[in-house]
């Protein structure tokens, strides 16, 4: 074979060789970088022949065959090479336009436990489903198997270790769904089960010594309150006298203010700008602020919306004002969350009361409603669930036996549209026989 002749589907360009094939109907070229001799044309020729046949028979890889080839980007196919590094920056700059502030910080601390258990330097393509269940173990069990650590970590709850494995698997899909890998290692992980947990409510009893415990009047109305609404507890430390109507005696839920100190949107969408119907209790407890807040301080707030990058500002005269117990220039004018769970801490102590993470102020509401006998839906509503499913599945057991008390309702409410029933027979005969005797 002459210099000048060349097999099908090989050609020179810029003195080296390229092949040309038909793809997805199309003419592709694909440059070899090898000088055109008539040794390399012989193999160019074998590999165009290669290629053209994996084609016909459906084995051609293009990612595999050329894996540098620009004409990858053009077909959308292929693998991409990306160590979990560059996976876990690209994977976190696209979720900020997705979720708020705080679940973005839940997303980095995610990452940062779990991204050097794998090896940020690694590949994507090279993690796999096995060592991923060890990182899972040694996340539950604290040992480190699989990295070497300083000082042993401990071990993690089931719950936070499902929340983790679970993360990572969204981060890993968004590597498969663009084309860095073939298929997510996670597939076919599934969340370890984990015992049901049960509320831990207050009794009577011990509500009354932790009320009685806070050193001020306005700690035992924001318990108070918390324990009579069931609201979230970022949700009532950036409550304003603006969302509260007294007359009618109601609570709209506007805002949100999160542990990273901002003021977003209640946390799911059943539960933004829901009312919260106050019992009388309730209503005397705000009463009772009113005289110390309600005449305080309007300030404007700026509320991060869901959508990326939008904000509304609410003009706020909140209702419980940690300056108020505290005159200090470095004390803010709404409280901390974090430190509102410090007062539960520190009164359940005072009291002697059985330890409790202050969410349970949440569980007490729910739980202290339907033992009383109280619709799951509206608790459901005033909670700001998306529907009464969670009422039931988490407080069951607190769910009042009221089978007497719903017949009678029933007896009393469709009594009137109940039809007319006709006597039976035998009783006819009898009344005719009475009446001839």
């Amino acid at each position: 074979m002459d210099k000048f002749t060349y097999p099908t589907g090989v050609e020179n360009h810029g003195g080296t060789l390229r092949i040309w094939f038909s793809y997805n109907g199309k003419r592709v070229r694909e440059n070899l970088g090898v000088p055109d001799t008539a040794k390399n044309r012989k193999i160019a020729g074998e590999l165009r022949t290669s290629v053209c046949f994996a084609i016909r028979t459906g084995t051609f890889d293009y990612a595999v065959r050329f894996p540098d080839s620009p004409n990858l980007k053009t077909f959308g196919v292929g693998k991409k090479e990306i160590t979990v590094k560059e996976l876990e920056e690209k994977w976190l700059d696209l979720k900020k336009m997705e979720i708020c502030s705080n679940a973005l910080n839940r997303y980095e601390s995610v990452v940062r436990n779990v991204v050097p258990r794998i090896g940020g330097d690694r590949l994507v393509t090279s993690v796999n489903k096995e060592e991923l269940l060890y990182i899972r173990k040694d996340l539950l069990t604290g040992h480190q198997t699989r990295l070497k650590m300083k000082s042993p970590a401990k071990g993690r709850s089931v719950v936070t270790v499902n929340y983790y494995m679970a993360t990572i698997a969204g981060m890993f899909q968004f590597a498969a769904d663009h084309g860095y890998l073939e298929a997510n290692p996670f597939n076919g992980i599934k969340p370890l089960k984990k015992a049901r947990v049960e509320p831990d409510p207050l009794t009577r009893d011990e509500f009354i010594r932790l009320i009685d415990a806070c050193r001020h009047q306005q700690t035992k109305n924001l318990w108070s309150l918390a324990v009579y609404t069931g609201i979230r507890h970022g949700e009532l430390v950036s409550l304003a006298w603006e969302d509260i109507d007294l007359k009618a005696g109601t609570i709209t839920i506007r805002r949100n203010y999160t542990k990273l100190g901002e003021l977003t949107l209640p946390k799911t969408e059943a539960s933004t700008n829901r009312v919260v119907h106050l019992i009388q209790p309730a209503l005397s407890i705000l009463k009772n602020q009113a005289e110390m807040t309600r005449l305080g301080n309007q300030h404007q707030i700026d509320v991060q919306l869901r959508e990326y990058g939008r904000t509304e500002r609410h003009d706020c005269t909140f209702v419980f004002n940690p300056q108020f117990v505290r005159r200090c220039k470095q004390v803010g004018f709404i409280y901390k969350v974090d430190s509102v769970g410090d007062s539960w801490d520190a009164a359940l102590k005072r009291a002697g009361i059985r330890h409790r993470k202050a969410y349970q102020s949440r569980h007490t509401y729910a739980c202290w409603s339907l033992s009383a006998g109280a619709n799951p839906s509206f608790i459901a509503n005033q909670m700001g669930h998306a529907s009464a499913q969670m009422v039931f599945n988490v407080y069951g057991a607190w769910m009042a036996d009221s089978s007497t008390e719903q017949i009678a309702m029933l007896n009393q409410k469709l009594a009137d549209f109940a039809p007319l029933m006709p006597h039976s027979p035998h009783n006819n005969i009898r009344a005719l026989l009475k009446s001839v005797s």
